[in-house]
């Protein structure tokens, strides 16, 4: 029996929902200090950075058919690989919390029923997703979609449709590059989780291409809208322009469906890459699991502030990928067969510290690039010259 795969619409729907986020918008408010023809340079360059790393990791697993922790094991080792298993494994359950709870605390904004209540609705509605599954998703997704599209339409109009302009905001303005990074941060977040879609996609190539210009142009729309809805209303929280938008349940719609189509990414590629740590682990049990870990987290924890978060994922995952890079399309290098690639580990540690140091130097194209290109840079001179003659 043939397996089932996943079709370029049904890719691109999974990630239409994935830049449908509040984070997405909640993040381009930041910009708004910059002016919106400086914050939508910034919000673009970084988007076309990050939206081609995502391009290159989501082919590695569509050619390969591997998820994305597998594909990590051709770089590093079986054994090599379970560190990033590991380390993906825990940032997806800190953002399956941070996103139930950023939903909950916008939800209760409009229907002020209490977070704890929203936080089980919202990770009820992940599980049912989970349960599906996502060769099935399809028909789920195509309503979904079609509802946030059509609600998210409704929000630009309200928005940027009518109404003054709000007072200027602080001219406490962050730089052009920090703007880059902000806009490269949720491109770069995806990137340890898009081939455990691509790898069921029936045509790699195209599903994988469909995917990230799919979710580069939805996630810069999203950055449009929070910018520019703190430019015009001077509101920088999401409940309170939706209220003032007069939006209700239509807002409400918009902050719940959109939460439960991006956490369900990550709550489902938490169990995938679980089963890289162990084959015993259930892909499906453990994506259950992790929404429930998240849900309860939600509940107890505040987590209002995730710039901290998102540097650390880059500063861990930006090397990892620039060495798949690396070793899939420029080197052909497989380490599957062996325990550990010692090399790579330590270029990956290179990388690591590298990027730390970045985030003091102002560059006009944040830090990722500048760390991933030296990262690659270090890897090919490796393997030109010392790896070479061991091999």
């Amino acid at each position: 029996m043939s397996e089932k795969r996943t079709s370029v619409l049904s890719n691109s729907l999974i990630w239409f929902g994935a830049g449908v986020s509040l984070a997405e918008i909640l993040t381009g408010t930041y910009l708004a200090p910059l002016g919106m023809k400086t914050g939508l340079a910034a919000i673009i360059v970084g988007h076309v950075i990050g939206c081609s790393l995502l391009f290159l990791a989501g082919l590695i697993g569509g050619y390969t058919r591997r998820s994305a922790m597998e594909t990590v094991k051709m770089s590093f080792g079986s054994q090599g690989s379970l560190l990033f298993s590991f380390l993906n494994v825990l940032q997806l359950v800190g953002w399956t919390a941070i996103m139930i709870y950023d939903g909950a605390l916008a939800a209760n904004g409009l229907a002020a029923t209490g977070k704890w209540l929203w936080c089980l609705v919202i990770g009820g509605l992940i599980l049912v997703w989970i349960l599906v599954g996502i060769q099935n998703l399809g028909k789920i997704n195509t309503v979904a979609m079609a509802a946030l599209f059509i609600l998210t339409l409704i929000l630009c109009k309200v928005i940027f449709g009518g109404g003054e302009a709000a007072p200027a905001l602080s001219e406490e303005a962050m730089s052009f590059g920090a703007a880059v990074e902000l806009s490269v941060a949720m491109p770069l977040s995806w990137l340890p989780l898009i081939s455990d879609y691509t790898r069921e996609a029936e045509k790699p190539f195209k599903a994988t291409a469909a995917s990230a210009i799919v979710y580069g142009l939805v996630s810069c729309w999203m950055y449009v809208i929070g910018m520019g809805a703190a430019i015009i209303t001077g509101e920088y929280d999401i409940s309170m322009i939706m209220m003032r938008a007069g939006m209700g349940i239509a807002g409400l719609l918009i902050i719940v469906l959109s939460t439960v189509t991006t956490t369900f990414l990550d709550a489902y590629s938490a169990g995938v890459s679980s089963v890289s740590i162990s084959s015993r682990i259930s892909e499906k049990w453990a994506a259950v699991a992790v929404t429930i870990a998240g849900t309860a987290a939600a509940i107890v924890y505040p987590m209002d502030n995730i710039t901290g978060f998102l540097y650390l994922i880059g500063s861990v995952f930006a090397p990892m990928i620039a060495i798949q890079i690396a070793d899939y399309f420029l080197l052909k290098n497989d380490s599957s067969h062996k325990s550990a690639n010692v090399p790579n580990l330590v270029i990956w540690a290179m990388g690591f510290v590298i990027y730390r140091m970045l985030m003091k130097v102002d560059t006009p194209v944040g830090n990722t690039l500048p760390d991933m290109m030296i990262t690659i840079a270090i890897s090919l001179a490796y393997y030109k010259t010392i790896g070479k003659k061991r091999d």
